[in-house]
């Protein structure tokens, strides 16, 4: 069999792993593909920068279109990231009969049906399992290994920047300014974070992860969403006092044909196997009918690991060539997309309220909850420096979002609740 070319889009951190990869496990490769790889030609924004990786410069280009045309090419690898433009780009290289592997979650997230659907129209494979968890490889575990099962729930921390804020913060008692700072100088954070803290990054992996899980086309709009830049060191502190762990969670769960997806700041109990997932580790928490819980766990990002994930790709790519059958992998949604309501969602639920310090306050704030059925697993009531208040902390048992949303608009209303500080979902006591 003839060498197989390759076209990269990008020489960035995980652009340089793949060189890195290809070049220097040859011997491996031949011996998966039995033919040889090569990197034919790079795409770069600047031919004269400094690289991470020695590379001849004249595969070095600024022209996409000596990839995506280049009849010699067989494979595209996308590292470069962006949406629009990106997307034309693996579009033409599909049309053109090239198979593509890419690590754009964003990418995959918001365009993922319709590239799929093209690839496999012109024989084509698109294979993206470095766009969820780096090195982690979840996506081919869901697709092949958990095939035969009826996944029921996913649970993830599949976003290194902010498992890494939330980690100093709980360890150090660091503020979080602070640490972000800290994660920023290290290369764990963007100059602008936003898409990390406020949720979005990893509501673009959740959406990719319970469209496979669950064979049911979901977008990121369906992803409800909340970051965790008004956690303060005040709850993290409660929820060590609670035996809990906060984490920023993806959660993906299926009750009969139903669905649900978020990604919010979650209590674990101390115990649970994500709450033990620190720094810039991702995992993630996977229950079936049948092969009962799971746990993928590893380097969410970073160079290697990420271009590990990519050349795996690759490799499935090069099968698939020599047994001529590629463009054949994907497979349909089997359910209609099919969304909880919020009477369907279940949960326990962490609250912490400043109140008046008066005699009744907080046998009325019990009636409300009980009004709704809502009763309290833990309760810790405290007097703040403020003679007048006092500071109650509720975790609830199981009560539907419908329910809790409307004990939290009647909390709000009354008098003698000075304010909400804070609220957060509880999970780790069973799949559903």
């Amino acid at each position: 069999m003839k060498a197989i070319s390759i076209g990269l889009l990008g020489l960035g951190t995980v652009g340089s792993g793949v060189v890195r990869i290809v070049e220097n496990h040859q011997d491996k490769l031949m011996h998966q593909i039995g033919c040889p790889v090569h990197i034919k030609k790079i795409l770069v924004k600047d031919l004269s920068k400094e690289r991470g990786v020695v590379v001849d410069r004249s595969i070095l280009t600024t022209d996409a279109n000596d990839i995506l045309e280049n009849p010699e090419i067989d494979v595209v690898i996308e590292v470069m990231g962006g949406i629009e433009q990106t997307r034309e780009y693996l579009l033409k290289a599909v049309r053109n009969k090239k198979h593509v592997v890419t690590a754009n979650k964003d990418l995959m997230a918001l365009y993922g049906s319709e590239l799929l659907t093209e690839a496999t129209a012109n024989h084509c494979d698109l294979f993206y399992e470095a766009s969820v968890a780096g090195g982690i490889p979840i996506l081919r575990s869901l697709v092949e290994g958990l095939a035969s099962d009826r996944i029921t729930k996913m649970m993830g921390i599949v976003n290194g920047t902010t498992n890494f804020i939330l980690t100093k913060m709980s360890k150090y008692g660091s503020p979080y300014e602070e640490v972000l700072k800290e994660a920023q100088e290290l290369g764990y954070a963007e100059s602008d974070p936003t898409a990390d803290v406020e949720g979005l990054d990893a509501a673009r992996k959740m959406a990719i992860l319970a469209t496979l899980g669950f064979s049911m086309n979901l977008d990121l709009d369906d992803v409800k969403v909340k970051g965790i830049t008004e956690i303060t060191e005040e709850d993290l502190d409660y929820s060590k006092k609670l035996g809990y762990t906060m984490k920023l969670i993806g959660i993906a769960s299926r009750c009969g044909e139903k669905v649900e997806v978020s990604v919010q700041p979650t209590l674990l109990p101390e115990t649970h196997p994500l709450a033990s997932v620190n720094d810039e580790y991702n995992a993630v928490y996977v229950y079936g009918e049948a092969v009962g819980e799971t746990m993928f766990y590893g380097p969410g990002a970073g160079s290697l690991p990420t271009a590990t994930a990519v050349v795996s790709d690759l490799v499935g790519v090069m099968k698939n060539m020599r047994l001529g059958v590629n463009g054949r992998s994907v497979v349909a949604p089997q359910y209609k997309k099919n969304l909880k309501n919020a009477s369907e969602i279940f949960s326990k639920y962490f609250v912490r309220l400043h109140v008046k310090d008066e005699v009744g306050v907080f046998a009325n704030i019990t009636s409300i909850f009980s009004e709704h059925g809502v009763s309290f697993e833990k309760i810790l009531q405290l007097p703040l420096k403020q003679k007048d208040l006092a500071e109650i902390v509720l975790v609830t048992h199981k009560a539907s979002l419908k329910d809790y949303e409307e004990i939290l608009q009647k909390l709000n209303d009354y008098e003698m609740v000075k304010v909400i500080k804070s609220t957060y979902r509880v999970e780790g006591d069973g799949a559903l």
